[in-house]
Parts: structure tokens; C-alpha cells; sequence
């Protein structure tokens, strides 16, 4: 586990890059599997990232909640790695678990700022 929590935020920052990277090569027609492994690579260090992340010392229970659903975002993500490669699956069932981990980092980017500033945890 990382212990300073700037590079933890580094780390996701980099690592959601790397999986809207990957999304968008195959709408731009790039050529081989090469963005298979941009995203599953961004996946699963968003992952890492998001278990080594900390909580706000003194967060209430609903903060806590939605730091909780971040690291869900990341298994969506590693479960849409997941049908890139898995050979009997649709050719764009990895697009819905995307859709849906974006859905739910859209929701707690929004959402955990503003809950942290109504506890006075950011000025």
C-alpha cells in the first residue's frame, strides 16, 4: 500500500488517462489489441489506487459510503478488461461496464466534494 496519498492521486489520475485512452483507440480505428492492454492496464491501477486511497479522518458514514463506491468504479472497470479478452463475449459488452463505471465516477466526483464541504472537511 502506498502511504502518501499524493501520489495515490497521481496514480488514479494517470490511471483513468490510460482508460479513456483505451476507450477511445477503438473508436479511431487504431489497429490491433494494443488498446486492450492501455485500458486493462489503466483498470487495474485505477484499482490498486482506489484500495490504497484513505478516507478523510472524522467522515461521516454517507463520505465513507461514496470513497467506497469509487473502488466499485475500478471492479467495473476491471470487469470490462475483462470481456475485451474474453473470447465468447459480445464484441462490445466491455462498452457497458464502462458506461457504467464512468456513470458511477461522474456521480461520487461530483457527489463527495460536495458532501465533504456540508461536513466542513474542505473550505
Amino acid at each position: 500500500m502506498i502511504k502518501n496519498q499524493n501520489i495515490v492521486m497521481w496514480l488514479i489520475t494517470v490511471s483513468l488517462l490510460l482508460i479513456m485512452a483505451g476507450t477511445i483507440m477503438p473508436l479511431l480505428r487504431v489497429e490491433g489489441d494494443v488498446w486492450k492492454y492501455i485500458y486493462g492496464s489503466g483498470a487495474a491501477l485505477l484499482l490498486y489506487g482506489r484500495i490504497s486511497a484513505k478516507t478523510p479522518k472524522g467522515a461521516s458514514l454517507r463520505l465513507r459510503r461514496l470513497c467506497r463506491l469509487e473502488t466499485w468504479c475500478a471492479i467495473f472497470f476491471c470487469a470490462a478488461t475483462f470481456f475485451m479478452f474474453y473470447e465468447k463475449s459480445g464484441q462490445m459488452d466491455w462498452l457497458a461496464f464502462t458506461l457504467a463505471g464512468g456513470a458511477i465516477q461522474v456521480y461520487t466526483s461530483i457527489m463527495i466534494p460536495r458532501v465533504a464541504r456540508k461536513e466542513g472537511l474542505v473550505k
